[in-house]
């Protein structure tokens, strides 16, 4: 079965000169649209494909991957605008129509947008700039400590607001970021808690004692590496912790008490780790 607007696997069933066409499960068949197709491909390979209609309501596909598939959401930039909407660029040569009835208000070209990816009635693909509708800050599923995608979005009073796998609204505190983060960039984080009020909150390293067991072969790796010393401690600012390690200070301090625990480092005020 065809997925529209998601990445397939398809076989090569017919090749007309440079043309290259895939099975699609009925008669008509998929061409590969791609001006360079793979090299020294059959009849019978498999290709990884992402599968959209053309402008004559055609099945078409491409081995390019597009920055967003459908249902999910995206920081996209506004590339020209005419009678029908306007169209974002999302890394294919056909730009994504964001209809005048999906817009909040009159897009720009040059600005970029928070859009969701659809299948309008007649499959073809489109964008929204109206998330808020399909995205809701109640959490029925998560449980804390799960492993997430994230999309970046706005500042809040409290931290930094983002998109937890396209469909739920988080929260990541800034006192717990220690890295830049910008609209739109995408990363994996994890769910740090569900609240009372069932809205979720957020962090970026891994919670949990795994995280403090593979971070204390760090410390060791980096302590070897440095003739056995390394000037870090518990008073070290939370940047230059995370700068050497990726870790928040918290998850640091957890780290190296448990190998001050199992007598495999000292603690000096001076000279910060030093390896026993």
């Amino acid at each position: 079965m065809i997925n529209i607007g998601k990445i397939n696997t398809l076989k090569i069933v017919k090749q007309v000169g440079a043309e290259i066409h895939l099975e699609s499960g009925k008669p008509s068949k998929v061409l590969l649209v791609d001006k360079k197709p793979p090299e020294n491909c059959q009849i019978g390979d498999v290709l990884t494909v992402f599968v959209y209609l053309n402008s004559e309501g055609q099945l078409v596909a491409t081995s390019q991957t597009p920055l967003a598939l459908v249902d999910e959401i995206a920081w996209l930039k506004v590339v020209s605008l005419n009678y029908v909407g306007a169209f974002l660029e999302w890394g294919l040569p056909k730009n994504l129509l964001v209809p005048f009835s999906e817009q909040h208000h009159e897009l720009e070209v040059g600005k970029s947008y928070l859009v969701k990816v659809f299948l309008d009635d007649k499959n073809r693909l489109a964008a929204t700039t109206k998330i808020d509708q399909f995205i809701t800050d109640i959490s029925v599923d998560f449980v804390a400590g799960q492993k997430v995608s994230l999309l970046i979005t706005d500042k809040s009073e409290l931290g930094v607001k983002a998109i937890i796998n396209n469909t739920h609204w988080g929260v990541l505190y800034e006192n717990e970021i220690f890295q830049p983060l910008k609209k739109g960039q995408k990363l994996d984080g994890y769910i740090k808690q569900i609240r009372e009020d069932h809205k979720i909150d957020l962090v970026l390293d891994q919670p949990g004692y795994g995280k403090v067991l593979s971070l204390t072969d760090s410390i060791l790796l980096k302590l070897k590496q440095n003739n056995g010393v390394l000037m870090l401690s518990d008073k070290s600012p939370p940047e230059t912790i995370y700068a050497i390690f990726g870790v928040s200070k918290k998850v640091f301090k957890q780290a190296i008490g448990a190998l001050y625990r199992q007598k495999l480092i000292s603690l000096d005020k001076e000279h910060g780790i030093k390896l026993m």
